[in-house]
Protein backbone atom coordinates (compact mmCIF):
# COMPACT_ATOMS: atom_id res chain seq x y z
CA UNK A 1 0.00 0.00 0.00
CA UNK A 2 1.33 3.29 -0.52
CA UNK A 3 1.64 6.36 1.57
CA UNK A 4 -2.01 7.86 1.94
CA UNK A 5 -1.72 11.76 2.35
CA UNK A 6 -4.20 13.81 4.28
CA UNK A 7 -6.11 17.48 3.17
CA UNK A 8 -2.21 19.06 4.52
CA UNK A 9 -0.57 16.78 1.95
CA UNK A 10 1.33 15.13 4.77
CA UNK A 11 1.27 11.31 5.86
CA UNK A 12 -2.47 10.64 6.92
CA UNK A 13 -2.65 10.09 10.68
CA UNK A 14 -5.26 7.58 12.58
CA UNK A 15 -8.54 9.09 13.51
CA UNK A 16 -9.36 6.68 16.50
CA UNK A 17 -8.97 3.35 17.04
CA UNK A 18 -11.00 2.80 19.95
CA UNK A 19 -13.67 2.53 18.90
CA UNK A 20 -11.97 1.31 16.01
CA UNK A 21 -13.43 3.64 13.22
CA UNK A 22 -13.00 3.79 9.38
CA UNK A 23 -14.47 1.68 6.53
CA UNK A 24 -11.51 -0.41 6.78
CA UNK A 25 -11.81 -0.65 10.41
CA UNK A 26 -8.00 -0.20 10.85
CA UNK A 27 -8.21 3.32 13.12
CA UNK A 28 -7.73 5.55 9.44
CA UNK A 29 -10.52 7.41 7.61
CA UNK A 30 -8.83 6.01 4.19
CA UNK A 31 -10.65 4.70 1.35
CA UNK A 32 -10.77 2.82 -1.50
CA UNK A 33 -13.13 1.49 -4.45
CA UNK A 34 -15.72 -0.62 -2.50
CA UNK A 35 -16.51 2.67 -0.46
CA UNK A 36 -18.95 3.67 -1.80
CA UNK A 37 -19.84 6.31 1.07
CA UNK A 38 -16.10 7.38 1.36
CA UNK A 39 -15.52 7.80 4.75
CA UNK A 40 -12.72 10.25 4.66
CA UNK A 41 -13.62 13.04 7.11
CA UNK A 42 -12.37 12.31 10.74
CA UNK A 43 -14.76 13.95 13.24
CA UNK A 44 -14.98 14.62 16.84
CA UNK A 45 -18.49 13.60 17.47
CA UNK A 46 -20.86 16.22 19.17
CA UNK A 47 -24.81 15.87 20.35
CA UNK A 48 -25.57 18.14 17.70
CA UNK A 49 -24.11 16.14 14.77
CA UNK A 50 -25.91 12.75 16.09
CA UNK A 51 -28.83 14.10 16.38
CA UNK A 52 -28.74 16.03 12.72
CA UNK A 53 -27.20 12.23 11.09
CA UNK A 54 -30.52 10.43 12.75
CA UNK A 55 -32.74 13.39 11.47
CA UNK A 56 -31.33 12.41 8.17
CA UNK A 57 -31.64 8.45 8.31
CA UNK A 58 -28.42 7.84 9.69
CA UNK A 59 -28.33 6.63 13.35
CA UNK A 60 -24.51 6.76 14.71
CA UNK A 61 -25.76 6.22 18.03
CA UNK A 62 -27.03 3.10 18.34
CA UNK A 63 -24.92 0.12 18.37
CA UNK A 64 -24.80 -2.35 15.43
CA UNK A 65 -22.37 -5.35 16.67
CA UNK A 66 -23.44 -7.44 13.81
CA UNK A 67 -21.53 -4.45 11.81
CA UNK A 68 -18.82 -3.83 14.03
CA UNK A 69 -20.25 -0.65 15.08
CA UNK A 70 -20.11 0.63 19.00
CA UNK A 71 -22.91 3.25 18.57
CA UNK A 72 -20.88 6.49 18.85
CA UNK A 73 -21.28 9.23 21.48
CA UNK A 74 -19.88 12.90 22.00
CA UNK A 75 -16.10 13.16 22.35
CA UNK A 76 -15.78 10.08 19.74
CA UNK A 77 -13.33 10.62 16.84
CA UNK A 78 -14.91 8.68 13.90
CA UNK A 79 -14.62 8.47 10.01
CA UNK A 80 -17.50 9.71 8.48
CA UNK A 81 -19.14 10.10 4.82
CA UNK A 82 -17.11 13.23 3.34
CA UNK A 83 -20.99 14.24 1.62
CA UNK A 84 -22.91 13.45 5.15
CA UNK A 85 -20.26 15.86 6.42
CA UNK A 86 -20.82 17.87 3.52
CA UNK A 87 -24.71 18.33 4.14
CA UNK A 88 -24.01 18.97 7.72
CA UNK A 89 -21.99 22.04 6.94
CA UNK A 90 -24.75 23.12 4.65
CA UNK A 91 -27.41 23.24 7.61
CA UNK A 92 -24.70 24.62 10.26
CA UNK A 93 -24.52 21.46 11.96
CA UNK A 94 -21.13 20.18 11.06
CA UNK A 95 -18.83 18.81 13.77
CA UNK A 96 -15.04 19.45 14.30
CA UNK A 97 -12.45 17.98 12.18
CA UNK A 98 -9.06 16.11 12.85
CA UNK A 99 -7.48 17.95 9.62
CA UNK A 100 -4.83 15.55 9.78
CA UNK A 101 -6.89 12.62 10.03
CA UNK A 102 -9.10 13.75 6.81
CA UNK A 103 -7.83 11.76 3.70
CA UNK A 104 -7.06 14.56 0.74
CA UNK A 105 -9.75 12.16 -1.08
CA UNK A 106 -12.58 14.23 0.63
CA UNK A 107 -11.26 17.81 -1.31
CA UNK A 108 -13.09 16.09 -4.32
CA UNK A 109 -16.01 17.49 -2.31
CA UNK A 110 -15.73 20.08 0.14
CA UNK A 111 -12.99 23.13 0.19
CA UNK A 112 -10.19 22.55 2.15
CA UNK A 113 -11.50 25.57 3.96
CA UNK A 114 -14.76 24.51 5.17
CA UNK A 115 -12.85 21.76 6.51
CA UNK A 116 -10.07 24.42 8.24
CA UNK A 117 -12.99 26.22 9.80
CA UNK A 118 -14.19 23.16 11.71
CA UNK A 119 -10.55 22.22 12.67
CA UNK A 120 -9.56 20.63 15.98
CA UNK A 121 -6.63 19.20 17.10
CA UNK A 122 -6.35 15.58 16.94
CA UNK A 123 -4.98 15.75 21.15
CA UNK A 124 -6.66 18.38 22.05
CA UNK A 125 -9.87 17.48 24.85
CA UNK A 126 -12.90 18.54 24.65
Amino acid sequence: MTEQKNVLGTRLQPCCKFPMTGFYRDGYCRTGPEDFGRHTVCVRINEEFLSFSKAVGNDLSTPHPEMDFPGLIPGDQWCVCVLRWKEAYEAGMAPQVVLEATHEAALAHVPLDWLQEHAVDQNQQI
